[in-house]
This record gives structure tokens, C-alpha cells and sequence, in this order.
């Protein structure tokens, strides 16, 4: 679903660079080995999330396709990475969790080396992204208990204000902050499209508690919501986002 962020994150570092390069909230690791795969042999592609299930996911996920990419199981925000261990650290919407950013930026900036850039992908203002947040608008009337999106904690849209991104980076002692505006076009099989909305995010959280009369009701609500987005066999959407570099 989001593999166009693969190539936004990888293809600025040329291939078979031999730079040390950290994943932050890697999931199950597909960006990491897509890093693996453009540094090559020479290289050093690690992806550390506090996910124990998507750390063994991603693993398995490296083992299977024979890549070198390796994963670490810790909190980004205060593991120990070792100073001046990474050339570059980037990350796929794996950022904006944190409970206090600005210690967790300033723990990946001394990770980095001296010359170290980082660069990442999060999320604009929910209001730009209707398709990320279908499935709670059409469960709310049915999950009267459904838990509203956070704007001034962790979650997926902490980083929707720009100036917010930029303080907690300038805070946390990076340099050279860039923050654009970033429109991707994203496609995912339709087959796939009742795991993502059933199982992800508020709706499916809620759902799992959730009487089987509610979870019928709620997901028939949900399937005809995305009717709009589904294209034969695709699901189309478009995700809006903010693309951030900096500088140590």
C-alpha cells in the first residue's frame, strides 16, 4: 500500500553506498530492505520498532528473501543505538508515536554521525486524508465509544502542524530543517481491503471488543464507505503528507 515511500526514502542514496542507515518504526520491515536492497553488499540497513511481533515478522520477512537487513526490538525513543552510528535515519510513518519527541529525536541524533541527515514521512491534517479516516466516520454512529484521533499526542496525526515538526526537531538539536508538502498516489488489491479496515486503527481495536450483532453492523457500515475509493480490482487513494529533512 504505501511502497511509492519506499523509493521517496531509498533512491536519495545511491546505490551500493556503503552507509549505515536506521529504520525508525520499521513495522515489518519492508522499507528496511528496500534500504538493504539499494545499499547492496557494502552497506548496513538496521530498522528497530517496539513491536515484538512486527520485529519477528520482519526477520522472517528478511530470512525468507535472503536479504542482510537486520532488527532491532526497542523503543527508538531512549535504546541505547551507540553514538555516531548512523550515516542516515529515516522512516515510513514510524515517527509520530512517541510519547516525548523531542528526547527521542535528540536520542536519534546521537545516534547519527557528524554529517548524519534525516529524513521521514508523516502524516498531514486528517481533514486531507478522508481515506485514512473512512472507516472511523462510518463506525462512529455505531461505536458511540470510539476513541477521537489525537492531534496533541502520539498518533498517527501528531505531526499534522508543520511548525509543531519544526520545533520538536529544532528542540532536539537538528539543523537544516526542511518540511514540503508531499501528495502520493497509493493502490492496494481490493481483496485486501476488508483486513485493512477491520482490523487497523480505532475501528478495529473497537471492534475486537465488540458484540458479533455490532462487528456485522459496523463492517457492512465500513465495506460501503470505501465503495467510493475501490476501482476494480484496486483500492485507490491519495496520501497526504509531510516529507522532513534535516541535518546534525
Amino acid at each position: 500500500m504505501f511502497e511509492p515511500f519506499e523509493a521517496l526514502l531509498t533512491e536519495p542514496i545511491p546505490e551500493g553506498s556503503r552507509e549505515a542507515v536506521l529504520d525508525v518504526g520499521c513495522g515489518a520491515g519492508a522499507t528496511t530492505i528496500a534500504m538493504a536492497r539499494r545499499l547492496g553488499g557494502g552497506g548496513r540497513s538496521v530498522g528497530v520498532d517496539i513491536s515484538a511481533p512486527l520485529i519477528a515478522a520482519a526477520t522472517a520477512r528478511a530470512a525468507r528473501l535472503g536479504s542482510p537487513a537486520t532488527f532491532v526490538c526497542a523503543d527508538a525513543e531512549c535504546h541505547a543505538f551507540g553514538p555516531d552510528s548512523f550515516d542516515r535515519i529515516i522512516s515510513r510513518f514510524g515517527v509520530m508515536f512517541f510519547s516525548d519527541p523531542v528526547m527521542a529525536f535528540a536520542n536519534l541524533r546521537r545516534a547519527g554521525t557528524s554529517s548524519a541527515e534525516l529524513r521521514f514521512v508523516a502524516w498531514r491534517d486528517p481533514e486531507d486524508n478522508p481515506f485514512m479516516t473512512t472507516a472511523e466516520r462510518a463506525a462512529a454512529p455505531l461505536l458511540p465509544h470510539l476513541p477521537p484521533r489525537r492531534r496533541d499526542g502520539p498518533g498517527q496525526f501528531a505531526f499534522t502542524d508543520r511548525n509543531h515538526v519544526a520545533r520538536i526537531l529544532d528542540a532536539a538539536g537538528w539543523r537544516d530543517i526542511d518540511i514540503a508538502p508531499l501528495d502520493v498516489a497509493c493502490r492496494f488489491a481490493a481483496a485486501d481491503l476488508a483486513r485493512f479496515a477491520g482490523h487497523l486503527g480505532p475501528v478495529g481495536a473497537a471492534l475486537r471488543e465488540a458484540d458479533e450483532a455490532t462487528r456485522a453492523r459496523v463492517t457492512a457500515a465500513v465495506r460501503t464507505a470505501f465503495e467510493p475509493y475501490v476501482h476494480g480490482p484496486d483500492v485507490r487513494f491519495v496520501a497526504a503528507c509531510w516529507m522532513v529533512g534535516a541535518r546534525r
